[in-house]
């Protein structure tokens, strides 16, 4: 094998690791920026469902859900300090899971569901903690300063 063909090879497998970091990133902020304009438009209910789970000061949590989830998600969707957009959703989502889907004190007929939803957030948790660990790709705002 040449060097051109290794060099060849190495672009190209970047080229493709670029794309794949920005769909991943675009994946992971779908979940994100829908929710949190929701959650503005249903702050009220939001409250009320964060107070229900007897978290302290509710409003200032459902700010902080909306901050997180929209601000951090549109940093994780265009690339900008995507390494820390997505390594404080990471740490928002780890803490908010065990309160919001504790299926081992939920009935049983809703168990099976929360736990579902449980692990699904910590698999979330992991795929940010990898753009928080790899950084954005090329194709981010962080990657055309040559920080990606």
């Amino acid at each position: 094998m040449t060097s051109t063909t290794l060099t060849a090879s190495n672009t190209s497998n970047t080229a493709a690791q670029d794309t794949m970091a920005l769909v991943g990133r675009a994946l992971l902020a779908w979940l994100f920026i829908p929710s949190g304009f929701a959650k503005i438009a249903g702050f009220t209910g939001l409250v009320g469902y964060i107070a229900s789970k007897g978290v302290p000061l509710p409003e200032l949590c459902a700010a902080i859900a909306i901050a997180a989830e929209l601000g951090l998600g549109l940093l994780l969707l265009f690339g900008i300090k995507a390494r820390w957009a997505a390594l404080g959703l990471a740490i928002f989502v780890a803490v908010i899971t065990p309160i919001f889907h504790n299926y081992w004190a939920m009935p049983e007929a809703q168990q099976m569901m929360q736990k579902q939803a449980f692990n699904k957030n910590l698999a979330i948790v992991g795929g940010l903690l990898v753009v928080a660990a790899f950084g954005a790709g090329r194709f981010s705002f962080d990657g055309r300063r040559g920080r990606g």
